[in-house]
């Protein structure tokens, strides 16, 4: 066994059957079925109302050749959420694959309304054998559905759709600008921007490094991406990794894509153009993060960079340059960053999608 693939699912009946059917059909990057017996599904059905665990069992009992496994459990209330269930379920992966010797195995998650693409696992294990320690796939979305839940405005789905496509195309230039200023061996240029629990995927050794997924109750994705870069660990944005997820508002998160989508459904009564995170200013600081870099490696002569890069990150000096002496790894380091930056109210400002997605595609653009 090579993988061990975690769902965490809640009130996932009536979704789940497609999604371990994409898994049950998955191929390697020659077309041929990948062995049966080269990975394994671990469900959690949490404090279900519904038949999840037995659509699990159901789908198991059709497709014998594949190792699927389902537990049943009911969280207290503090802990019914999708963090602890995730960190539950990807524990337990940790484990079983600790005690094979598959320290590069890997453990990859993806939710209980997403197909993954039918090259998913072997796309993933490609780049863990290229060097990532990590990887985030491409997470697409269905066609809205209509009507949506709650009702929205005559229109709203058309805008929301839109509005999704847009942001995709912001973030997504951004990705290419970041590639530019501030080039990553590990992740280059064909990018993207995301690492969530749709399609993240990391090995063994690499989870039991940074002591697992942080218990929180939403964002827990964001959470272990930023432990894997704390320790300076491999993560790629691999455009070769694809999942198809529900366009869903009605999700079982507090904070994920079902919310994001009822907050632009929000705005589609005004017309309200949402806002993001000023790219010029993103561009001066990955520009000065390059900079830090070559600092903190001492690949640039030491003391000369922190004249520019704490004007340019908006920190004193000296503050900076010991930090720069006490950083164990740049990861650690560019934490603080954001942290000090934070506690001083230094911010990307925000400006219109619009005016953000013109500067980008300007020529001189970064």
């Amino acid at each position: 066994m090579r993988a061990c693939v975690i769902i965490p699912a809640k009130d996932e009946a009536a979704s789940l059957p497609a999604t371990l059917a994409a898994l049950a059909a998955q191929v390697d990057l020659a077309g041929q079925p990948l062995p049966p017996d080269s990975f394994e599904v671990l469900v959690l059905a949490n404090n279900c109302t519904d038949g999840t665990a037995a659509a699990v069992r159901h789908f198991a009992g059709q497709h014998p050749a594949l190792a699927v496994h389902v537990a049943r459990l009911r969280l207290a209330a503090p802990d019914a959420h999708v963090g602890r269930a995730r960190r539950l379920l990807m524990d337990e992966a940790c484990l079983r694959l600790l005690s094979l010797g598959r320290f590069n195995g890997l453990i990859a998650s993806t939710d209980a309304d997403t197909r993954v693409a039918p090259d998913w696992l072997a796309s993933t294990q490609a780049e863990i054998a290229a060097g990532a320690d990590a990887v985030g796939g491409r997470i697409l979305t269905d066609a809205p559905p209509v009507p949506t839940d709650p009702p929205v405005a005559a229109g709203a789905p058309d805008w929301v759709r839109r509005t999704q496509l847009r942001d995709a195309a912001y973030h997504l230039w951004c990705a290419r600008l970041e590639a530019q200023l501030d080039p990553q061996a590990a992740d280059p240029w064909p990018r993207h921007h995301q690492h969530f629990g749709a399609s993240l995927a990391l090995t063994a050794r690499a989870y039991r490094r940074v002591g697992g997924l942080p218990v929180v109750r939403y964002l827990e994705d964001e959470a272990l991406c930023q432990q894997l870069r704390r320790h300076d660990l491999r993560l790629r944005h691999s455009p070769r990794v694809v999942v198809y997820t529900s366009a869903r508002q009605c999700g079982r998160v507090e904070v994920g894509l079902s919310w994001q989508l009822r907050e632009w459904a929000a705005q589609s009564t005004a017309r309200h153009e949402p806002l993001v995170p000023c790219p010029q200013h993103l561009a001066a600081q990955w520009r000065a993060r390059r900079q830090l870099r070559a600092w903190w490696s001492h690949a640039a002569p030491f003391g000369v960079p922190g004249q520019g890069v704490a004007a340019a990150l908006g920190l004193p000096e000296k503050q900076l340059a010991r930090q720069v002496l006490a950083s164990c790894t740049f990861g650690r380091l560019w934490d603080w960053v954001a942290e000090a930056r934070a506690t001083a109210g230094v911010a990307a400002p925000q400006v219109p999608l619009a005016e953000a997605l013109a500067w980008l595609r300007a020529p001189t653009a970064g």
